[in-house]
């Protein structure tokens, strides 16, 4: 059967905002070689993520041409700054409208974003982006989006778009998956064959993202629940959306979406089962994972060393601008030996070590870390050797042999090591050490867990409530009063 081509504008807008740090997110943080994308680049930006799987299967429909609307990628400095300009949200979006605008028509639009990410002056910036796309292209073009299970999304988004799909677990294995679906639907949509429906559904529950792991009861029992329901009840799709509480902002908490193919009470009985199951279990969530405090963590390490239960895990989930030296300094202080801590970030001293011009061999002695916020910490004085000093996406790198065989990598933005085998780039032997100390709260489960690699793992923090903590009463929230939520408050959910 022949089908008349189908013309889709693909945009990309993607930041988790951590809008407790102090070093804001501005539009220079989009803009490097490579970002803003378009065209070609645009497409082929993350090949085994969203974008990935929405590209190569929405190509394998005949006759369906996609076109790369110019867009930022994810800035430079990752996940380690604070609230988006709203000049850095204005001039991209304001690019893209432009850039839909001054095409021919469109059938379809995909968005690929986070969720997560939070913008001064703008209190839903995805629904934002999607009114203001909506807007350009009128009311017959359907819009798909693809989400972080980590969203702080409310109804707003899909009463401008048409349909949104999220990953399902943490560490988020399903990325491309999710961009194949969005493909499939939106393409499907198009033709008159799929009617989305959907229904959305806020469950007043909060928790901080460390304990959202996905490999745990009952969290792992949510994401089963979402599959048996799709596998069901063919073209029904479910969203989790568990929320991400360090962005200061209005839709912070659990949501569900379920989206049916013209089925407004299937919607809505699945929505019911969903959201009632996440608040039966609302207890078990929040106690799904052991929390220690860096110097119990610490003295843990030593005790799983001691009786042969390595390599150990130390990943300090809390830092969130990558500086902080509370870590660091505790296991210097209990002489922990063939341990790497995998990174400290500091601008500063990798700035300087690059202009002056460091290299393998060279002796070190310096102050590292800290001071970026009062999370941070201190920094921590460090006499050693440097035993690589290299540039690499984006950064330079310098590793830093000290102690008793001890190596720490300073990177120059906040770095989360997802899995062991990405520091032989480094020249390391990745067998030689008995602890490794990481800042990840959950994705370097992928590579240091879900594989069997590490026979001890110890999630840390520091005593006091600070930015990434699991004490989200500590935090300054301006625009998000905590007594609406489980378990700071006492809110009432029609089961």
């Amino acid at each position: 059967m022949h089908h008349p081509a189908i013309r889709i504008a693909v945009l990309h807008f993607s930041h988790e905002t951590v809008t407790f740090l102090n070093n804001d997110t501005t539009l220079d943080d989009f803009i490097y070689p490579g970002s803003p994308a378009k065209g070609e680049a645009l497409l082929g930006a993350y090949p085994k993520s969203y974008m990935g799987g929405f590209v190569k299967m929405a190509r394998e429909f005949d006759g369906v041409e996609l076109t790369g609307i110019e867009s930022p990628l994810w800035p430079k400095t990752g996940i380690g700054s604070g609230w988006v300009t709203e000049q850095a949200f204005e001039t991209f979006v304001g690019r893209m409208i432009a850039g839909i605008r001054a095409e021919a028509a469109f059938d379809g639009v995909y968005l690929c974003v986070h969720g997560a990410m939070a913008v001064r002056g703008v209190p839903r910036p995805e629904a934002e982006l999607a009114r203001r796309v909506r807007e350009a292209v009128g009311p017959k073009v359907f819009i798909a989006a693809t989400f972080d299970l980590h969203g702080n999304e409310d109804e707003a988004f899909l009463q401008h778009a048409d349909m949104a799909f999220a990953v399902k677990y943490f560490p988020h294995y399903d990325e491309y998956l999710q961009g194949e679906r969005a493909a499939r639907i939106l393409v499907r949509a198009i033709r008159g064959d799929y009617k989305p429906t959907h229904v959305t559904l806020r469950v007043p529950v909060i928790s901080p993202t460390v304990l959202q792991w996905t490999g745990a009861s009952p969290w792992m029992d949510l994401v089963q629940r979402a599959l048996t329901w799709e596998a069901r009840e063919p073209d029904t799709y479910v969203n989790i959306f568990f929320g991400f509480p360090f962005a200061d902002v209005p839709d912070v908490g659990m949501t569900v979406q379920v989206l049916t193919n013209g089925n407004p009470e299937l919607a809505e009985r699945v929505g019911r089962d969903i959201s009632s199951a996440i608040w039966r279990v609302r207890e078990a969530l929040l106690k799904s994972t052991k929390i220690h405090s860096i110097a119990a963590g610490v003295a843990l390490a030593k005790q799983a060393v001691a009786s042969g239960a390595t390599p150990v895990v130390l990943a300090d989930h809390s830092d969130r601008s990558g500086s902080a030296t509370w870590l660091l300094r505790e296991i210097i202080a209990q002489d922990v030996a063939n341990t790497l801590i995998a990174t400290i970030a500091d601008a500063g001293v990798t700035a300087k070590l690059k202009a002056g011009g460091a290299k393998e061999g060279d002796s070190f002695d310096m102050e590292v870390g800290g001071l970026a916020d009062e999370s941070a910490g201190q920094p921590v004085r460090i006499r050693g050797t440097i035993l690589k000093a290299v540039e690499g996406y984006g950064q330079f790198w310098v590793c830093i042999g000290f102690g008793r065989n001890n190596v720490l990598i300073l990177s120059t933005y906040l770095v989360q090591v997802m899995e062991p085998f990405s520091l032989k780039a480094l020249g390391l032997d990745i067998a030689s050490f008995e602890v490794m100390a990481i800042k990840s709260r959950v994705h370097f489960r992928r590579g240091f867990d879900d594989n069997g690699f590490a026979k001890t793992i110890l999630l840390v923090e520091p005593e006091q409530p600070f930015l990434g903590t699991t004490r989200l009463e500590g935090l300054p929230y301006e625009n998000v009063d905590l007594t609406q939520f489980y378990p700071y408050g006492s809110p009432a959910f029609p089961v």
